[in-house]
């Protein structure tokens, strides 16, 4: 069974003027679609070849769990963007933001801090743990919050490719970018 690039949620202009098109184009058909590519390569002939992507991560080590964390860690980070603005978390959801942190105010601060000073290449995740509490925790490289079976509900990629063609090495500026356009309907229906 060969994975194939999921189709992004929106056009790729459509997160103008935070993410510019050059961006997603390059970020989209270039890293995630090769870490597709390799993925599909790396499993042929192997006991994951006919394996979920979810049964891959938990149990691969390597390039074959770099790649196929790489493949699902992006897909659920396009998943979590959208083009309308201006939205906010449910209810539920802001309860239990609030319950967290104290308020949606001091969790994005603290989200985006999280996010800015990840050292080297990763993702920063809000995460709801077993008890239904939430967290906020960064991973290096290709780790996802899914091999300690714990419930991501956002992602933030914060590898320089995400956003080195429209804001270089001024990490702060694309996470306030990003905030904008957080897709909270989609944070909401991943709740447990």
């Amino acid at each position: 069974m060969a994975f194939t690039l999921e189709p992004l949620p929106y056009a790729m202009d459509a997160l103008i003027p935070y993410i510019d098109k050059r961006t997603i184009e390059f970020h989209y058909t270039k890293h995630h679609q090769g870490y597709v590519n390799k993925l599909n390569d790396l499993i042929k002939g192997t006991d994951f070849e006919d394996k979920s992507l979810e049964f891959i991560i938990r149990k691969s080590t390597g390039p074959l769990f770099n790649n196929a964390a790489q493949v699902w860690n992006h897909t659920f980070y396009w998943e979590s963007l959208t083009p309308e603005t201006g939205k906010e978390p449910g209810r539920r959801l802001m309860s239990l933001i609030n319950k967290a942190f104290g308020s949606h105010n001091e969790f994005r601060e603290k989200f985006l801090n999280s996010s800015a000073t990840l050292f080297g290449s990763g993702w920063c995740w809000l995460i709801q743990r077993s008890d239904g509490n939430l967290q906020i925790m960064q991973t290096s490289n290709a780790e996802t919050p899914i091999t300690m079976d714990l419930n991501p509900l956002l992602t933030c990629d914060v590898w320089e490719h995400a956003y080195y063609l429209d804001y270089q090495n001024r990490r702060p500026e694309y996470l306030d970018a990003y905030w904008k356009i957080i897709n909270w309907q989609a944070v909401d229906e991943r709740l447990k």
